[in-house]
């Protein structure tokens, strides 16, 4: 009941500064292990990483108006790219180039449709198509999310991590049930819950913490231009455009607002953010999925909301090495405990899409395209297969959306509807 009445704060809603506060804090918890893994896995500095995000989400907001509640993290398409573009070139800095580059490409992208409009929008997504990529989304990250919360490292379940999991989501759980502010608070609360309980199992190091400086600065990087490394690297910005459109549609569904005219300054707000992030020695970025999932189960969609947690991300990232640490030192079954909610109702935001929409399942045209993208793309997802083409790979969100998108622009619509819509023009 309590879930039901709780208040939604909208997007051009403001909060006191106490209530902002732990908000934001919580946006900056649910991005972090994501946002981090990124640069650790491809040689890049997390701290910059985590100073990046949060600039390049203050640009988003900036370019966007103020009008998208997003959160910009470490993007995870570009891993591969980046690591055989410093092999190929024996250096980072060349690949940071290509990060760079990247970042025009989204802009590039973002002038074109500004040119010609999204009507087109309308055509090649119909809500079959976009719930069922929602789906996707969510449930394509299950096996992250799983693995993080069962055996976080290892290839067997364990026992201990699983416990601080269960105990984890079932706090979030129980917190997201509650109204007032802890009802706007499950995640962070649930977070501190585990952390809790881990440090009491053993789970937490606290040697990084003690030893890291309260102030300090990271190692920025500057890129150095090489022509085989942008090669390598820009061209993954398409597949993330796909991304991107998938992500804006799922958060003007949780909204409850149209962001299709928004998409040229959303992606270009992420342009901006990816090209600063390569100046600096980051990694590319993108809207983050842990973040929609924290606005759907909190209902607040304050943009205000994530300049605080931007703001956190510069402040933790680029000032203050200990509290990066401090964050960094939660355990991984905490994080996975977390997630198995915030990826679960990104999914089911999909599925009410589908019931509020009215989508009929009686056509065959509706049946088949969300049959096949949806087991298409959370198979793909889930067991890691991704289609190579060249230097490149599609993974498996992008690839449903496609096939989808195919789809839904060959296959016939029902003649008796044809014939309806035709009387009515």
């Amino acid at each position: 009941m309590a879930r039901n009445k709780r208040q939604i704060i909208g997007v051009d809603d403001r909060v006191s500064v106490g209530r902002a506060i732990p908000l934001g804090i919580q946006h900056m918890m649910s991005m972090f292990g994501s946002t981090v893994l990124v640069p650790v896995l491809t040689g890049l500095n997390p701290n910059v990483a985590i100073m990046c995000s949060g600039i390049g989400t203050i640009c988003y907001l900036l370019v966007t108006r103020n009008k998208i509640p997003s959160y910009l993290g470490s993007s995870f398409a570009f891993i591969s790219p980046i690591l055989a573009a410093t092999a190929a070139t024996g250096s980072i800095h060349t690949a940071l180039s290509g990060v760079v580059v990247a970042g025009f490409v989204f802009l590039a992208v973002a002038g074109i449709i500004k040119l010609v409009g999204t009507g087109w929008l309308d055509r090649i997504l119909p809500p079959v198509l976009v719930a069922s990529v929602m789906v996707v989304i969510g449930v394509g990250l299950s096996a992250t999310a799983v693995k993080m919360a069962l055996n976080s490292s290892t290839d067997k379940f364990v026992a201990t991590g699983a416990i601080v999991a269960a105990i984890t989501l079932a706090a979030a759980v129980v917190f997201s049930s509650m109204g007032g502010l802890i009802g706007t608070l499950p995640i962070l609360l649930a977070i501190i819950v585990g952390y809790v309980i881990s440090g009491f199992l053993g789970l937490v190091n606290f040697k990084p913490v003690v030893s890291a400086p309260w102030i300090g600065l990271p190692p920025v990087q500057t890129p150095h231009f090489d022509p085989g490394a942008v090669a390598l690297i820009a061209p993954v910005a398409l597949v993330v455009v796909i991304e991107h459109i998938g992500h804006l549609l799922a958060v003007g569904e949780i909204v409850g607002k149209d962001y299709r005219p928004m998409l040229p300054r959303s992606l270009a707000g992420d342009g901006i953010s990816t090209v600063i992030s390569g100046f600096l020695g980051g990694p590319p970025t993108t809207t983050y999925a842990e973040n929609i999932g924290v606005m759907s189960v909190t209902r607040v969609y304050s943009t205000q909301v994530f300049w605080y947690a931007a703001g956190f991300a510069l402040l933790v990232g680029g000032f203050c090495p200990k509290l990066a640490a401090f964050i960094d030192s939660i355990p991984v079954p905490v994080m996975g405990g977390v997630s198995l909610l915030l990826f679960g109702l990104i999914a089911s935001n999909g599925l009410r899409m589908l019931v509020t929409n009215k989508v009929d399942f009686d056509e065959n045209r509706n049946l088949m395209i969300a049959s096949v993208v949806i087991i298409l793309g959370v198979g793909m997802e889930t067991s890691g297969i991704s289609i190579p083409i060249g230097n490149y790979s599609l993974p498996g969100m992008a690839t449903s959306a496609l096939v989808g998108i195919i789809m839904n622009l060959i296959l016939p619509v029902k003649s008796e509807e044809a014939a309806e819509e035709k009387s009515a023009d």
